[in-house]
Order: structure tokens, then sequence, then C-alpha cells
């Protein structure tokens, strides 16, 4: 009963505050505020108000409190370990999927440059990548070099 009477207090004295927005020519706000304060006697009417009330002072409904809070700790509990180990659900579901096409032959179409390239290009391809982009960059302007030395030797310049 009493809290029924104080949303009713609340309602009125936010109605009331809208009115003097509106009297201040403020019109959208004047809504939006009466909106707000027709909340706490829409939840009186609809009866979530008693509903709370009742279950405010069960232990079992604390205990079932209890036991959500724990279920969320160990479940963030678990996502930062995830994200502490590197892998994240994209990483590993790029894995599989590279998994399933390895059948293919990923690395059949790319030249080699070198003697018994193939098979250790398709080696490679199989394997999921674990460099940093920036040490992959670095590391393929590295390789174009290297690609321009083996012309050159090869034209004997």
């Amino acid at each position: 009963m009493l809290a029924e009477t104080i949303c009713s207090a609340v309602s009125a004295a936010g109605l009331g505050i809208a009115a003097v927005t509106a009297y201040r020519k403020r019109f959208l706000t004047a809504t939006r505020i009466a909106a707000y304060s027709l909340v706490p006697v829409g939840l009186v009417l609809t009866g979530v108000v008693e509903w709370v009330a009742g279950i405010a002072f069960k232990p079992s409904v604390w205990l079932g409190f209890g036991v959500l809070g724990l279920s969320w700790l160990l479940f963030m509990t678990t996502r930062a370990i995830e994200r502490r180990s590197g892998t994240t659900r994209a990483e590993r579901k790029a894995a599989r999927a590279a998994g399933r096409n390895e059948a293919v032959a990923p690395g059949a179409s790319a030249p080699s440059l070198g003697a018994g390239g193939g098979a250790g290009t398709a080696a490679t391809a199989a394997k999921p990548q674990s460099k940093p982009r920036k040490k992959q960059e670095a590391a393929a302007s590295g390789d174009d070099f290297s690609d321009i030395e083996a012309i050159l030797k090869k034209h004997g310049i």
C-alpha cells in the first residue's frame, strides 16, 4: 500500500514538472517528462510493484540472484581467459574453415620461385598465420627484395 502511494506521488510530481515545462514552451521535453512520470502509475496498475514487493523479502529469490551472479561471473571469467590466450571465435572459425578447404590444394596455383617450392607453399598455406599484420607486412616487403635479388642473380647481374 505504501509503495502504491509513493508511486502515485512520484507520478503526480512528474506531471507537475511536465506542466511547468510545457508552460515554458518546451513541448517536446514536457511530453518526454510526462511519459516518464506515467511509468510508476502504470507499474502499480499492472501489479509489478506488488510482485516486486512480494519477492523482495524471500530468501530463495536472493539465492536465485546469487546463482545468476555466479553464472555471469564464470561466463565473464572464461571470456577474459579466452581473450588473454589470443584466440577469438573468428580465428577458430577461420581455422576450421581452412581445415575443411585443405583438400582443394591451396598453393597449387601459386608460382614457385625456388626449387621444390610447391610442396612448401601448400604446407605453409595450411598452417594458420600467427604473426601480427605489421610483421607480415614487413616480411612481405623483405620478400619483394629477395625476389628481385633472385631474378637479378638468375640473369647474371
